[in-house]
């Protein structure tokens, strides 16, 4: 039969939050007022300051729960069969990477790092989306989709030419975050030489074009399947 990750035993809570879940009503009851991360914050300061003999029931709670979980999760790795555990695994493994990737991006909106330059396809839609025939976004990009590919090289130019404008001012902006970046120790944000390197503008605006062209393509033949 089929299994899913779903199946699998949750871990038990740390135990922090398991004084967090239990006294959370009456904190909220007290505090009405407060919003969630100011009552959060209450609650971890009346964690820091539990006597330690307290702290302690908390603990052994988590301990007992860990046993149970231990033989839960055993048994249920014990009726997988090995192309059952492998994909379970693999989804384990996606999960994780879609976590960390949210993580990574929200992380870099705080810091503030600067968007990533348009392309000249990106720009005409933002121009044109309003205006464009469709009664659902899906439409509306389809539309200016084949409107995008019908132009000619003469009439896209004056969208490759913000395009370019717009690397101009995403590399200065980039130069200046990666400064600051530098002055608070995150250098592992900063990219590579490589990454830095010039390229043919030409030949990047063509490449970074047909990637979007294909992007939206991919987009709308999988919203009209």
């Amino acid at each position: 039969r089929g299994i899913s990750s779903e199946e699998r035993p949750k871990r038990p809570l740390t135990a922090y939050f398991r004084f967090l879940k239990e006294n959370r009503p009456a904190f909220r009851q007290k505090n009405p007022e407060m919003s969630n991360m100011e009552l959060v914050k209450k609650i971890a300061g009346a964690w820091k300051e539990l006597p330690a003999s307290q702290k302690q029931v908390y603990e052994d709670a988590r301990k007992t729960d860990w046993q149970k979980y231990s033989e839960q999760l055993a048994a249920y790795k014990a009726q997988l069969t090995p192309a059952q555990a492998a994909a379970l695994k693999e989804e384990r493994r996606k999960r994780l990477a879609k976590r960390r990737s949210f993580r990574a991006k929200r992380e870099m909106t705080v810091l503030g790092k600067p968007k990533r330059p348009r392309s000249g396809f990106n720009i005409f839609v933002s121009e044109n989306f309003q205006e464009s025939e469709g009664v659902s976004p899906v439409a509306k990009l389809k539309q200016l989709f084949d409107s995008w590919r019908k132009l000619s090289n003469s009439q896209k130019q004056p969208y490759l030419q913000l395009a370019e404008d717009d690397k101009v001012r995403y590399e200065n902006e980039m130069k200046s975050w990666e400064a600051k970046m530098v002055e608070l120790g995150r250098e592992d944000l900063i990219r590579s030489r490589k990454q830095r390197s010039k390229k043919n503008p030409a030949e990047t605006e063509t490449a970074k074009g047909s990637s979007h062209e294909s992007k939206a393509k991919s987009k709308l033949k999988k919203s009209e399947e």
